[in-house]
């Protein structure tokens, strides 16, 4: 029987959204898997607009949901809507929109909330005990939504690491084709381009992430 997933995107573009390579890695691989997905992102206004050509910041706003719906093909609903019992599984990929839309990590660091639906939803997948993926900087989410001594890994970069580790995240560096998991709370890392110079080199830890979350839930398959 196929499993269930929920993906929880942040916008659209690496430097204001959802990381869209690894979004669309991370769909792709599940499609290949067999899973039954479905998208969800926070209904607010972005943190800010950045021109991704120039890497400026740009005088407009746009919405969180109506931005990851570009990726999503329109197929995503509003994370309000989502209910953790209708799914075996959770992922979230990467991009600053992970450290600015879903969460603020990108402004206050260490100090840093979850935006309240999304922090919602993930605190009920931790709760019911079901797999999460985590991927590149959203990592950065895992002691706010699991408390502290959650396993984890956002690479190598030793600022961000420490950055978690005074979160209360226990971080292990890991290669960029490798996945790190606190088996105790079903909870699977991986750098993607945190560390990544190429799609293949991001698809690289994203597809053993997938396989690793989808895996974990057939363990309590009768």
């Amino acid at each position: 029987m196929s499993k269930k997933v929920a993906v929880i995107l942040s916008g659209c573009g690496v430097y204001d959204g959802a990381e869209i390579y690894e979004s669309v890695v991370t769909l792709l691989r599940l499609d290949q898997r067999g899973a039954q997905v479905q998208c969800f992102a926070p209904n607010i206004a972005q943190l800010h607009v950045i021109n991704h050509l120039t890497g400026e910041e740009m005088p407009e706003s746009r919405n969180v949901l109506v931005e990851s719906a570009r990726i999503a093909r329109g197929e995503i609903k509003d994370i309000r809507e989502a209910d953790a019992e209708d799914f075996d599984a959770l992922i979230i990929p990467g991009g600053f929109g992970s450290a600015k839309n879903l969460s603020n990590f990108a402004i206050e660091g260490t100090g840093c909330t979850v935006q309240p639906d999304v922090l919602a939803l993930t605190e009920a997948f931790a709760e019911a005990g079901k797999p999460v993926g985590l991927i590149c900087i959203s990592p950065a989410l895992a002691a706010k939504i699991y408390g502290p001594g959650v396993t984890c890994t956002i690479g190598n970069d030793a600022e961000t690491a420490a950055a978690l580790n005074k979160m209360g995240a226990t971080h292990k560096d890991c290669a960029v084709s490798d996945i790190v998991e606190d088996k105790a709370r079903k909870l699977v890392t991986t750098p993607a381009y945190m560390l990544a110079q190429s799609i293949s080199e991001a698809a690289s830890g994203i597809n053993k992430l997938v396989d690793r979350v989808l895996e974990l839930t057939h363990e309590n398959d009768a």
